[in-house]
């Protein structure tokens, strides 16, 4: 089974890697962008038949390592 996490930032979280993109942005013409938050997506394969076994240990890697929860939200999309 394939699984996609997304991971972002909290709300209110200082972003440093999104402003320097949005700057970017600016800078090369595309004025309408306006706030920008940058986060990362983890592709995965695990062994597992069970929707729900395989979203538990993935949720499991998450607060383990995949993500910080203490600024971190993350998301998980099985993917068949």
């Amino acid at each position: 089974m394939k699984a996609r996490v997304t991971v972002t930032l909290k709300n209110g979280v200082l972003d440093p890697q999104g402003k320097a993109i949005g700057h970017a942005l600016h800078t090369l013409g595309f004025l309408s962008v306006g706030e920008v938050r940058q986060g990362k997506l983890i592709e995965l394969e695990i062994d597992e038949t069970d929707r729900e076994a395989a979203t538990a240990t993935i949720d499991a890697m998450c607060r383990k390592l995949l993500a910080n929860t203490v600024i971190e939200n993350y998301s998980i999309e099985l993917v068949d």
